[in-house]
């Protein structure tokens, strides 16, 4: 049994999240964390929301609340509708909770001691109209490399690049619309990256389990050179700067970069999590306390690498203290809507408490997992949705539960009939599972979950094939026997179908594997003799058809919602 520590990207607390945050890290994730606790693995699945920065205080304000309350409420909210949608988290923390703001100043008096952090004069937008520095995320204007024109000031949401709000052409305040902007000069903390460049590249040169998405990432930025960012902003919402326990001179009205103590919360998350339940965070986390031989795993969206692969590690890394790094860094690229991106700020797409006000958790999670961004962005349509809903798991997965337990009900009593013997047919199938299980374990291990899914759908659809041929209904007129070894060969290719299906679609396993009586403690992954999956339930053993998985996704449902949320134009 091996231990694996898995967390996703954080998502931001400026309210619920999209389809493509969820597709790009919490979902992979939660789907990853499913199969190693299935293989019997011990997994601890952290999360957390990101309430410091810009973006919390933004948000706030245009709910008219102050920050603190709409943290505590839009906190609350994220774990409710993450919850709803099957995401397993061990633990879904803050990062405004006392365990990340100590972490986060302990990291900086180490990192200050090792030469890693130094004060320095930085230019800053100021707004005479507002009469103050504007943090990053408070201005916008036009990217200086694509000519976005609503690029914010730390990063272009169009070309993915991290910018300075002073690069940015005509640049207005986010707080008043002005324009009315002079740079001037302010100190500021700064983590000296560039210090760091070569150990950081021998690092991510041994990264041998990165896909090729996030190894390039890092060297673009590592070819690039890495450049000294300044780590504290002109806030008055985040860690607050102290230096020897005391507010530092000259920063008190300033707090910690959010991209500098978000990261620190993985671990915070970890602390929160010994404290509500008696574990022990530090052999997670700590070399020295026995997480060197955790295997640790990091999900993110494409955009968030950089801060990943760079900064975060510098402060790992820099610290010289014995921290757990990441083994396997999963980017993904993005879930395109209709020719744009998802965006929380703009509204555009459809986001997760919507969704789930449409249909339940299970079609969003296969169809975005189905069709996950690896390789490439990938597009979200109404009618792509619609198909893969009704060809996979209306037809596929749902027909053939429907049928075979139904017929079980109809002709034998709902029990699993003991008479027969196996047959071609049976053979044929056994010689099936015999190549696809193991194919479906390693693309899960290889976290190709493109292919995993695919793998899943080709098992369901050999199930419908099996009972093509071997006809139960077709052969009961004539040869009960005959009929008996197709039906109870179904009801077992039903419970693998079942279990197989857990990672990706949880709720709809749990109601197969429920009518099938399968005791919980037998709903793990063991493939080792696919053959014997084709005969693990007892003889004479009750079932009971289930209500429908997956009803079909009509037409005028597609209209009515391409008009509602768009798409398409």
């Amino acid at each position: 049994m091996a231990r694996i520590l898995i967390t996703s990207a954080l998502p931001y607390i400026n309210g619920i999240k999209h389809l493509g945050n969820l597709a790009g890290s919490m979902l992979p994730a939660d789907v990853y964390a499913r199969v190693k606790r299935l293989e019997g693995h011990e997994v601890l699945y952290l999360c957390a929301t990101d309430e410091h920065g810009t973006p919390a205080e933004l948000a706030a304000a245009e709910a008219g609340m102050d920050v603190r309350s709409y943290c505590d409420e839009q906190h609350a909210l994220q774990k409710r509708v993450g919850e709803e949608f099957g995401l397993s988290w061990d633990w879904f923390g803050r990062s405004s909770n006392p365990q990340n703001s100590e972490l986060t100043q302990h990291f900086a008096q180490v990192l200050e001691d090792k030469g890693l952090i130094a004060e320095s004069v930085d230019e800053q937008v100021y707004s005479n109209a507002d009469k103050r520095f504007l943090p990053d995320r408070y201005v916008e204007g036009e990217c200086p490399v694509c000519g976005f024109e609503r690029a914010r000031g730390d990063q272009c949401d169009n070309c993915g690049s991290l910018l300075d709000p002073v690069d940015l052409k005509n640049p207005r305040s986010t707080i008043s619309g002005s324009t009315d902007l002079e740079v001037r000069k302010t100190r500021h903390l700064h983590l000296l990256q560039s210090k760091m460049e070569d150990r950081l590249r021998d690092w991510v040169d041994a990264a041998d389990n990165w896909p090729s998405l996030a190894k390039s990432i890092a060297y673009k930025w590592l070819d690039e050179g890495l450049k000294d960012r300044a780590i504290t902003r002109d806030l008055d919402w985040g860690v607050p700067v102290l230096k020897d326990g005391e507010p530092r001179e000259g920063f008190e009205e300033k707090v910690f970069y959010v991209w500098f103590d978000a990261p620190i919360e993985y671990i915070a998350a970890a602390a929160e999590w010994a404290e509500a339940t008696g574990g022990e965070w530090a052999r997670w986390w700590r070399t020295d306390k026995g997480a060197d031989d955790v295997s640790y795993v990091q999900f993110m969206g494409k955009d968030n690498v950089a801060f990943h692969a760079v900064s975060f590690p510098v402060t790992i890394l820099g610290s010289e203290e014995p921290w757990k790094t990441v083994d396997r860094l999963k980017a993904f690229n993005w879930v395109t809507w209709y020719g744009g991106k998802f965006s929380t700020s703009n509204k555009r797409g459809v986001f997760m408490d919507q969704a789930l006000s449409l249909l339940p958790a299970d079609y969003w999670r296969w169809y975005l997992m189905a069709n996950a961004p690896e390789g490439s962005d990938a597009a979200f349509t109404w009618e792509g949705f619609q198909v893969a809903v009704n060809a996979d798991l209306a037809n596929t997965l749902g027909n053939f539960i429907n049928r075979i337990t139904k017929y079980t009900a109809s002709k034998f009593d709902g029990a699993v009939p003991a008479a027969g013997e196996p047959g071609e047919a049976e053979a044929w199938i056994a010689a099936e599972l015999e190549q696809r299980l193991p194919q479906l374990v390693a693309h899960y291990d290889a976290m190709d979950f493109r292919k995993a899914a695919a793998e899943t759908r080709a098992i369901w659809a050999a199930g419908n094939e099996y009972l093509t041929r071997a006809e139960p209904w077709v052969k009961y007129k004539e040869d009960v026997d005959a009929a008996a070894i197709g039906v109870r060969t179904g009801l077992n290719l039903a419970v693998l179908f079942g279990l197989i299906a857990q990672p990706l679609v949880p709720f709809a396993a749990k109601k197969i594997l429920d009518a099938l009586d399968v005791p919980e403690d037998q709903r793990n992954w063991d493939f080792s003799d696919p053959k014997a999956l084709l005969d693990r339930l007892p003889h004479g053993h009750a079932i009971q058809p289930p209500d429908v998985l997956f009803a079909k996704i009509e037409d005028e449902q597609i209209e009515e919602w391409s008009a509602r949320f768009g798409g398409g134009e």
